[in-house]
């Protein structure tokens, strides 16, 4: 791998996963090896040595448990088991080795907020069975009346009536997924256990789903109106005893797993906090950053607008807050989010501002977390009807508003979900410029890009220009300058509407990324920065400026300076 950064350098406080650039599979898209449709495990297998090639690290990979697929595995059935469409234990086995025998991690998804409805602990709980009984969180009351007002974030009542139980049980997300009751210590040993089993099986760490709802309080009380997001979130977020559950989690994550939690709500300032707790997590996906384009709701019309000094304040906080102290999970999108390029890219530069966003995450203080297909620039679709959308979020918030009269038809929405679904994310890996974009022989379970044909794999490697081969230089860039992993950051020009600029320092090691993240030529001016010699590291054009100071960037330019 290209990981070469000195072991003795009293600069700096090594850890493997700092240094480690991650790679994020979606396994039902990535790659299908059995004609179904459907990716899976076998799948991944066959494209290893695509990501060795690549440079990473680490591969992140969504879940893969057994699970019914309300919401795409992240509603899970069997926490020891593999769904039959990914493969088997065996499958999961043989990758984990092809990855470890080419010096690569696997870390999993660890989805412990909620079950699927399907789980046996939830049948067993609405049986009351013994200790089980417990194990979720139920109120009893009219079928008529849930316990409170608190809405799902997935759209419409967080609380589901079951005629089984004669009670009401809580889901923060879809009806399928009902949340665990962290209060239960049951629970807590169960969710342990989980834990010990996958590493046992020579896991490198967790990525954790969602751990900011772990803990509810007791009573349930109303949310309030006047809250941002859906009622009483501001309850079920950050709630009164995460720390303490995280705490406890992290007795039985050895120190040399990697550990990454997913924090929806959370600050800058709260990441920074429930790192520094103690041993549970590494870094934290926190999302303020990624608000700065979401506009109104999802009837409104500025979807997609954003300012350049606003997002420049926003990472720059997340660097000063959480990066420099602690450490930072980097990325501008996952499963969850559309494709970057369409999202802070630009349709007409769609090469050079993929490579410009590439840049500038590979550049950051932080373990960058790279999505699949990123690499090659792949874009958002397009959806004509509700009925090709298969995100349960989108479906769910569409339907509500439908529903309640808010809209009367899909049109009324469909700049929103072209610009917000998580489809987008999870339209199927282009890897070639033929039928099913060599993803599947089958009929692909989520419809292919149109773009398939002129954005895809096989013609990225081939050109040695390409977006692909843009993060591949990066990737071993970064890889070998303890600068870019370990280096301060300093903001350049922080008013600038065109031009992202920043240092990295280590020492007498000096770094400046120069960013023109515009569609016109933009002039860069700091008079905080003596950069007059500067030594060109990589750019996405061919003849980058070499005196930074005063000149002329084109569109979507991207450099690294050595100064």
């Amino acid at each position: 791998m290209t990981q070469t950064i000195p072991s003795t350098d009293e600069r700096i406080d090594r850890e493997w996963w700092k240094e480690a650039v991650v790679y994020q599979i979606y396994p039902r898209s990535f790659n299908d090896s059995d004609g179904d449709g459907v990716g899976d495990i076998p799948g991944i297998t066959e494209r290893v040595d695509y990501l060795d090639a690549l440079g990473v690290d680490v591969v992140w990979l969504c879940p893969v448990y057994d699970s019914p697929n309300h919401d795409n595995g992240y509603d899970i059935r069997d926490y020891r088991a593999i769904l039959d469409e990914f493969g088997d234990m065996a499958d999961w086995e043989r990758l984990r080795d092809e990855l470890h025998d080419r010096d690569m991690k696997i870390i999993m998804d660890l989805v412990v907020n909620h079950t699927s409805n399907e789980h046996e602990w939830f049948q067993r709980s609405r049986r009351e069975e013994g200790e089980y009984a417990d194990y979720y969180h139920w109120v009893e009351g009219s079928p008529d009346e849930p316990p409170n007002n608190w809405e799902s974030l997935f759209g419409g009542p967080a609380w589901s009536y079951d005629e089984e139980r004669g009670a009401w049980y809580l889901h923060v997300f879809n009806e399928n997924q009902p949340d665990l009751n962290w209060r239960n210590p049951d629970v807590r040993e169960a969710v342990k256990s989980v834990v010990t089993w996958w590493l046992d099986r020579g896991i490198d760490g967790f990525r954790m789903d969602a751990i900011s709802h772990l803990s509810k309080p007791e009573g349930y009380p109303n949310g309030d109106p006047d809250e941002d997001g859906p009622l009483g979130s501001e309850h079920y977020t950050l709630g009164p005893r995460l720390g303490e559950y995280l705490d406890e989690l992290g007795e039985v994550i050895p120190e040399e797993s990697m550990t990454a939690g997913e924090m929806g709500g959370a600050s800058a300032e709260d990441a920074r906090e429930y790192i520094e707790r103690g041993d549970c997590l590494d870094m934290v996906f926190h999302f303020d950053h990624l608000g700065v384009d979401q506009g109104g709701d999802w009837t409104g019309d500025d979807w997609g607008e954003w300012s350049l000094p606003e997002f420049k304040e926003l990472m720059t906080r997340n660097q000063r807050e959480v990066a420099r102290r602690t450490w930072e999970a980097l990325f501008l999108g996952n499963h969850d989010h559309p494709r970057i390029v369409s999202r802070f890219g630009h349709d007409d530069y769609r090469e050079k501002s993929a490579k410009l966003v590439g840049t500038f995450l590979l550049t950051m203080r932080g373990t960058p977390y790279l999505y699949q297909g990123q690499e090659i620039g792949m874009t958002n679709t397009e959806f004509d009807a509700l009925g090709e959308i298969d995100d349960a979020m989108t479906v769910g918030i569409v339907e509500e508003l439908l529903a309640d009269g808010a809209v009367d038809s899909f049109d009324e929405v469909r700049e929103a979900v072209n610009y917000r679904s998580r489809d987008h994310a999870r339209t199927p890996m282009q890897w070639a410029a033929q039928d099913g974009a060599d993803f599947t022989e089958g009929e692909p379970w989520l419809a292919v890009n149109d773009n398939y044909t002129r954005i895809n794999v096989e013609d990225a490697v081939d050109d040695t220009d390409s977006v692909w081969h843009h993060y591949r230089r990066l990737v071993e860039l970064r890889g070998d300058d303890p600068a870019l992993v370990y280096g301060d950051y300093d903001l350049l020009a922080p008013d600038d509407e065109q031009i992202y600029a920043f240092t990295r320092t280590l020492g007498d090691d000096r770094r400046l990324v120069v960013l023109n993240w515009s569609a016109e030529p933009a002039v860069f001016e700091s008079a905080e920065l003596a950069a007059a010699d500067a030594t060109v590291m990589i750019g996405n054009y061919d003849d980058a400026p070499t005196a930074p100071l005063g000149a002329e960037f084109r569109p979507f330019e991207a450099v690294v300076y050595e100064y």
